[in-house]
Protein backbone atom coordinates (compact mmCIF):
# COMPACT_ATOMS: atom_id res chain seq x y z
CA UNK A 1 0.00 0.00 0.00
CA UNK A 2 1.31 3.47 -0.90
CA UNK A 3 2.35 5.85 1.84
CA UNK A 4 -0.29 8.58 2.10
CA UNK A 5 1.00 12.09 2.68
CA UNK A 6 -1.25 15.09 3.28
CA UNK A 7 0.16 18.42 2.06
CA UNK A 8 -1.45 21.42 3.77
CA UNK A 9 -0.20 24.44 1.83
CA UNK A 10 -2.09 27.43 0.45
CA UNK A 11 0.55 28.23 -2.19
CA UNK A 12 -0.94 25.94 -4.80
CA UNK A 13 2.06 26.01 -7.16
CA UNK A 14 4.37 24.91 -4.35
CA UNK A 15 1.91 22.27 -3.14
CA UNK A 16 1.61 20.82 -6.64
CA UNK A 17 5.39 20.75 -7.09
CA UNK A 18 5.77 18.89 -3.78
CA UNK A 19 2.97 16.50 -4.70
CA UNK A 20 4.51 15.78 -8.11
CA UNK A 21 7.91 14.97 -6.57
CA UNK A 22 6.37 12.81 -3.85
CA UNK A 23 4.37 10.87 -6.44
CA UNK A 24 7.53 10.34 -8.50
CA UNK A 25 9.14 8.81 -5.40
CA UNK A 26 6.26 6.37 -4.91
CA UNK A 27 4.22 8.24 -2.30
CA UNK A 28 0.51 9.01 -2.52
CA UNK A 29 0.11 12.76 -1.88
CA UNK A 30 -3.07 14.76 -1.37
CA UNK A 31 -3.36 18.56 -1.17
CA UNK A 32 -5.49 20.74 1.10
CA UNK A 33 -5.18 24.53 1.16
CA UNK A 34 -6.87 25.41 4.48
CA UNK A 35 -6.80 24.17 8.04
CA UNK A 36 -10.50 23.26 7.94
CA UNK A 37 -10.00 21.10 4.85
CA UNK A 38 -6.99 19.41 6.48
CA UNK A 39 -8.90 18.56 9.65
CA UNK A 40 -11.76 17.11 7.62
CA UNK A 41 -9.36 14.96 5.61
CA UNK A 42 -7.55 13.69 8.72
CA UNK A 43 -10.85 12.84 10.42
CA UNK A 44 -12.10 11.01 7.33
CA UNK A 45 -9.13 8.69 6.74
CA UNK A 46 -5.62 7.97 8.06
CA UNK A 47 -2.45 9.47 6.62
CA UNK A 48 1.14 8.39 7.20
CA UNK A 49 2.63 11.90 7.25
CA UNK A 50 1.50 15.53 7.33
CA UNK A 51 3.40 18.34 5.58
CA UNK A 52 2.02 21.44 7.26
CA UNK A 53 2.50 25.08 6.33
CA UNK A 54 2.42 27.43 9.33
CA UNK A 55 0.84 30.36 7.46
CA UNK A 56 -2.63 29.20 6.37
CA UNK A 57 -5.50 31.51 5.36
CA UNK A 58 -7.91 30.36 8.10
CA UNK A 59 -5.52 29.41 10.94
CA UNK A 60 -1.85 28.87 11.68
CA UNK A 61 -0.05 25.57 11.65
CA UNK A 62 0.70 25.67 15.37
CA UNK A 63 -2.99 25.88 16.28
CA UNK A 64 -3.90 23.25 13.71
CA UNK A 65 -1.31 20.82 15.07
CA UNK A 66 -2.58 21.41 18.60
CA UNK A 67 -6.16 20.62 17.47
CA UNK A 68 -5.36 17.49 15.52
CA UNK A 69 -3.27 16.06 18.37
CA UNK A 70 -6.60 15.66 20.15
CA UNK A 71 -7.65 12.85 17.81
CA UNK A 72 -4.61 11.62 15.85
CA UNK A 73 -0.86 11.35 16.21
CA UNK A 74 0.22 11.54 12.56
CA UNK A 75 3.92 12.43 12.15
CA UNK A 76 4.39 15.89 10.69
CA UNK A 77 6.90 18.26 9.17
CA UNK A 78 6.35 22.01 9.29
CA UNK A 79 6.90 23.91 6.02
CA UNK A 80 7.35 27.63 6.64
CA UNK A 81 8.91 30.89 5.59
CA UNK A 82 9.56 31.67 9.27
CA UNK A 83 13.24 31.14 9.98
CA UNK A 84 13.36 32.56 13.51
CA UNK A 85 14.64 30.21 16.19
CA UNK A 86 11.63 30.90 18.43
CA UNK A 87 9.26 29.57 15.73
CA UNK A 88 11.30 26.40 15.23
CA UNK A 89 11.40 25.77 18.96
CA UNK A 90 7.65 26.37 19.28
CA UNK A 91 6.93 23.89 16.51
CA UNK A 92 9.19 21.20 17.92
CA UNK A 93 7.80 21.64 21.43
CA UNK A 94 4.28 21.14 20.05
CA UNK A 95 5.40 17.75 18.79
CA UNK A 96 6.54 18.46 15.24
CA UNK A 97 8.85 15.75 13.93
CA UNK A 98 10.82 18.13 11.73
CA UNK A 99 10.88 21.73 10.50
CA UNK A 100 12.02 22.98 7.10
CA UNK A 101 12.18 26.63 6.07
CA UNK A 102 11.34 28.07 2.65
CA UNK A 103 12.88 28.15 0.16
CA UNK A 104 13.96 24.51 0.28
CA UNK A 105 15.01 21.96 -2.29
CA UNK A 106 12.62 19.13 -3.05
CA UNK A 107 15.56 16.73 -2.67
CA UNK A 108 16.05 17.89 0.92
CA UNK A 109 12.33 17.60 1.60
CA UNK A 110 12.22 14.02 0.32
CA UNK A 111 15.21 13.12 2.52
CA UNK A 112 13.47 14.56 5.58
CA UNK A 113 10.20 12.81 4.68
CA UNK A 114 11.96 9.46 4.47
CA UNK A 115 13.79 10.08 7.75
CA UNK A 116 10.59 10.93 9.65
CA UNK A 117 8.76 7.94 8.18
CA UNK A 118 11.62 5.60 9.16
CA UNK A 119 11.45 6.81 12.76
CA UNK A 120 7.66 6.54 12.84
CA UNK A 121 7.66 2.99 11.50
CA UNK A 122 10.26 1.51 13.79
CA UNK A 123 8.58 -1.28 15.73
CA UNK A 124 9.81 -3.33 18.70
CA UNK A 125 11.62 -6.45 17.52
CA UNK A 126 10.42 -8.55 20.47
CA UNK A 127 14.06 -8.93 21.55
CA UNK A 128 15.54 -7.37 24.68
CA UNK A 129 16.68 -3.79 24.20
CA UNK A 130 20.44 -3.48 23.68
CA UNK A 131 22.44 -1.52 26.24
CA UNK A 132 22.32 2.18 25.45
CA UNK A 133 25.40 3.37 23.62
CA UNK A 134 25.05 6.85 25.14
CA UNK A 135 23.99 8.11 28.53
CA UNK A 136 23.55 11.81 29.25
CA UNK A 137 23.96 13.55 32.60
CA UNK A 138 22.57 17.00 31.76
CA UNK A 139 23.19 18.44 35.23
CA UNK A 140 26.92 17.67 35.11
CA UNK A 141 27.10 18.17 31.33
CA UNK A 142 28.63 14.75 30.86
CA UNK A 143 28.04 12.19 28.15
CA UNK A 144 29.13 8.56 28.44
CA UNK A 145 29.66 6.42 25.35
CA UNK A 146 29.79 2.63 25.76
CA UNK A 147 30.51 3.17 29.45
CA UNK A 148 33.30 5.73 28.95
CA UNK A 149 32.92 9.38 29.95
CA UNK A 150 33.82 11.54 26.96
CA UNK A 151 36.18 14.48 27.43
CA UNK A 152 34.26 17.17 25.57
CA UNK A 153 34.62 20.90 25.08
CA UNK A 154 31.59 23.08 25.66
CA UNK A 155 30.74 23.21 21.96
CA UNK A 156 31.34 19.47 21.44
CA UNK A 157 29.01 18.67 24.34
CA UNK A 158 26.25 20.96 23.06
CA UNK A 159 26.52 19.62 19.51
CA UNK A 160 26.37 15.98 20.60
CA UNK A 161 23.54 16.70 23.05
CA UNK A 162 21.52 18.33 20.26
CA UNK A 163 22.01 15.32 17.98
CA UNK A 164 21.18 12.88 20.80
CA UNK A 165 17.81 14.53 21.42
CA UNK A 166 16.55 13.56 17.95
CA UNK A 167 18.35 10.42 16.62
CA UNK A 168 17.87 10.09 12.87
CA UNK A 169 16.82 13.71 12.37
CA UNK A 170 18.98 15.65 9.91
CA UNK A 171 20.17 18.95 11.37
CA UNK A 172 21.51 21.48 8.88
CA UNK A 173 24.49 23.61 9.85
CA UNK A 174 22.42 26.72 10.53
CA UNK A 175 20.23 24.85 13.02
CA UNK A 176 23.27 23.55 14.87
CA UNK A 177 24.91 26.98 14.83
CA UNK A 178 21.84 28.59 16.38
CA UNK A 179 21.49 25.92 19.05
CA UNK A 180 25.14 25.84 20.11
CA UNK A 181 26.78 29.21 19.42
CA UNK A 182 25.57 32.21 21.42
CA UNK A 183 27.24 35.02 19.49
CA UNK A 184 26.43 35.55 15.79
CA UNK A 185 29.92 36.82 15.05
CA UNK A 186 31.36 33.50 16.20
CA UNK A 187 29.18 31.42 13.91
CA UNK A 188 30.39 29.85 10.67
CA UNK A 189 29.77 26.58 8.86
CA UNK A 190 33.42 25.59 9.34
CA UNK A 191 32.95 25.70 13.12
CA UNK A 192 30.27 23.00 12.94
CA UNK A 193 32.35 20.84 10.59
CA UNK A 194 35.47 21.17 12.75
CA UNK A 195 33.68 20.21 15.96
CA UNK A 196 31.87 17.30 14.30
CA UNK A 197 35.24 16.02 13.10
CA UNK A 198 36.64 16.28 16.65
CA UNK A 199 33.57 14.50 18.07
CA UNK A 200 33.92 11.65 15.60
CA UNK A 201 37.57 11.18 16.57
CA UNK A 202 36.68 10.99 20.28
CA UNK A 203 33.85 8.52 19.64
CA UNK A 204 36.08 6.37 17.45
CA UNK A 205 38.75 6.33 20.17
CA UNK A 206 36.21 4.77 22.55
CA UNK A 207 34.45 2.43 20.10
CA UNK A 208 36.08 1.95 16.67
CA UNK A 209 33.73 1.22 13.80
CA UNK A 210 31.31 3.05 11.49
CA UNK A 211 30.74 6.70 12.39
CA UNK A 212 27.56 7.15 14.45
CA UNK A 213 27.34 10.77 13.26
CA UNK A 214 26.41 10.61 9.59
CA UNK A 215 26.98 13.32 7.01
CA UNK A 216 24.07 13.83 4.62
CA UNK A 217 25.70 15.57 1.69
CA UNK A 218 24.20 18.99 1.04
CA UNK A 219 21.82 18.62 4.01
CA UNK A 220 23.65 18.34 7.32
CA UNK A 221 24.33 15.82 10.08
CA UNK A 222 22.34 13.16 11.91
CA UNK A 223 23.01 10.68 14.68
CA UNK A 224 22.43 7.07 13.63
CA UNK A 225 19.01 5.97 14.81
CA UNK A 226 20.46 2.71 16.16
CA UNK A 227 22.55 4.70 18.65
CA UNK A 228 20.25 4.27 21.62
CA UNK A 229 20.25 6.85 24.38
CA UNK A 230 19.33 6.87 28.04
CA UNK A 231 19.43 9.49 30.77
CA UNK A 232 22.04 9.08 33.43
CA UNK A 233 20.81 7.72 36.73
Amino acid sequence: MSTRILIVEDELALAEAIAYRLAEDGFQPEIRTTGAEALAALRASPFDLLLLDIGLPDTNGFDLLHTLRGFCNVPNIFLTARAQEVDRIAGLELGADDYITKPFSLRELIARVRSVLRRARREPSGLPDPPSAFSVDAERRRIRYHGHTLSLTRFEYDLLAALLKRPGRIFNREELLQQVWDHPEARCDRAVDAHIKALRAKLQAVWPGPDVIRTHRGLGYALEEDSTVCAAA
